[in-house]
């Protein structure tokens, strides 16, 4: 789990966020967003990448505006890495906790936030 989290967040740190709020992930050589092209609005993911560049230099409101849900991930994942890291210098259960806080009301709350988000980021670019 830290090998992941501290992956994912050292990534993100190497990246520049893309003043227009998505696009970042354009930088680890990855193609433009189809639903974008297809369809004039932004998928889901749209601004994840942005969101965690911006999160790992330290500019909450920039990631929050790229993508609010991007934004509590990438908060998750630091977390989740200082966690995973006193999980395993100490031995503690703490990781445990995790799995019972994860349940099936949590998950439906999580996808209600995901899909405001998606809302939220296609009424930005709509407006821009």
């Amino acid at each position: 789990m830290l090998a992941a989290c501290l992956t994912l967040l050292i990534v993100a740190d190497r990246l520049s966020p893309d003043a227009s709020g998505m696009g970042t992930h354009r930088q680890l050589g990855l193609p433009a967003c189809g639903w974008v092209a297809g369809f004039g609005i932004p998928c889901a993911t749209c601004g994840m990448t942005t969101a965690f560049a911006a999160a790992a230099d330290g500019d909450l409101a920039a990631s929050f505006r790229a993508q609010p849900f991007g934004a509590m991930l990438a908060l998750a994942t630091g977390v989740a890495a200082v966690v995973s890291a006193f999980v395993l210098l100490t031995g503690s259960a703490v990781g445990g906790l995790v799995f019972r806080i994860l349940t099936p009301r949590t998950a439906a709350v999580l996808g209600v936030l995901a899909v405001l988000a998606w809302i939220y980021k296609i009424a930005v670019v709509r407006m821009t």
